[in-house]
């Protein structure tokens, strides 16, 4: 495939749009073609975002109407879904109708929760309202790129920023069939994973300097991350997790304890994962426990794990908005125009954040 490839970002004004205007920018093969914004329509990018200001010079957010024209005028176009949850599955119908319509291939990525479980009935209990676009469901697999190597459907619900962290974590325990299939997760983010939108959680005076739990062992992502580990895995595992706010922006630390299924030691625990991620070029298998500045604003995920002989702790870092959002839906979207997965995505973590 040769050219530049239009791409569109839904739900415009977020951190995880901003990080896929920033990633994108860079794309040899994705060019930004149209940014949406519901509630800036007009309104210039660089003024929600004054970081890309330099690049994005006097581009506009649009209506959804300019949008639906782009992706019928356009052979064919990527489309990114960063719109929140429950907005965001209304939407991407809306813009896959039309292309539809107009015989243009149109591939979506999803960041949201719309798309990430196999049925609306699944959804609604978690999230408490409808599923915006039932129907399309079955068009749309959920996972990490690194745990679905054949992709049967044209498009891609990418999981949470937690818990991709906890998948690339938990996933080869499980599929290697090295513990049990109960995994305990402690896990500690960023503020910018609670949004763009101020509330108490992410008010700067009563993060700074603290860190504590929130929604212990009732977060709503932990039904998503066992949805995700069973079609990786086959396995029904029981996922007890307790997330914390961590006095940070950007990043993510999980730890994912489990019951060895036999005595293994650290060094073999080690050999495993790094057999199992060995193909994954954003995956890296750490001697020692991986640090949230070292991957902070890559997609490059760190793992290390340690075991007594009767339990296994595995680490995870990545980056909620890049690896766990933004860089994994671009991670995504290259395997779905046939690009190498890495296009536009391998710069290092600056590193003294």
């Amino acid at each position: 495939m040769s050219g530049r490839i239009p791409a569109v970002v839904l739900g415009g004004t977020g951190y995880v749009a901003g990080e896929l205007l920033r990633l994108l920018a860079g794309h040899p093969r994705f060019e930004v073609r149209a940014v949406m914004s519901d509630s800036q329509p007009g309104e210039p990018i660089g003024a929600a975002f004054p970081h890309l200001a330099a690049i994005y010079g006097s581009a506009c957010f649009r209506a959804q109407s300019d949008v639906e024209a782009l992706l019928t005028d356009a052979p064919q176009s990527a489309l990114f879904g960063a719109a929140p949850h429950g907005v965001s599955a209304r939407l991407i119908d809306a813009m896959l109708t039309v292309a539809e319509a107009a015989g243009t291939r149109v591939r979506a990525v999803d960041i949201s929760a719309d798309f990430r479980f196999r049925s609306s009935d699944a959804y609604q209990q978690v999230y408490g309202h409808p599923q915006g676009a039932p129907r399309r469901l079955a068009q749309f697999s959920c996972a990490v790129p690194e745990h679905l190597a054949e992709l049967a459907t044209p498009h891609v619900a990418h999981p949470g920023c937690f818990a991709s962290a906890v998948l690339l974590a938990g996933v080869p325990l499980l599929q290697l069939n090295l513990s049990a299939p109960q995994l305990f997760v402690s896990g500690v983010t960023g503020s910018t994973g609670s949004g763009r939108k101020p509330v108490a959680g992410t008010h700067h005076p009563l993060r700074h300097s603290d860190l504590y739990a929130y929604s212990p062992l009732a977060h709503r992502h932990a039904p998503e991350i066992a949805a995700c580990i069973h079609g990786a895995t086959g396995v029904a595992a029981d996922i007890a997790f307790v997330p914390h706010s961590g006095p940070f922006a950007r990043g993510i630390h999980v730890t994912v304890q489990s019951a060895l299924a036999r005595r293994l030691d650290t060094a073999a625990i080690l050999s495993s994962l790094r057999e199992f991620y060995a193909g994954s070029p954003f995956v890296r298998v750490l001697d020692t426990p991986p640090r949230v500045k070292d991957i902070v604003a890559s997609n490059y995920a760190h793992l290390s794990a340690t075991s007594d002989g009767r339990t296994v702790a595995v680490m995870c870092t990545l980056d909620n908005l890049t690896k766990g959002a933004a860089g994994g839906a671009i991670q995504w979207m290259n395997r779905l125009f046939g690009l190498a997965q890495t296009e536009g995505l391998t710069a290092p973590a600056p590193g003294w954040t």
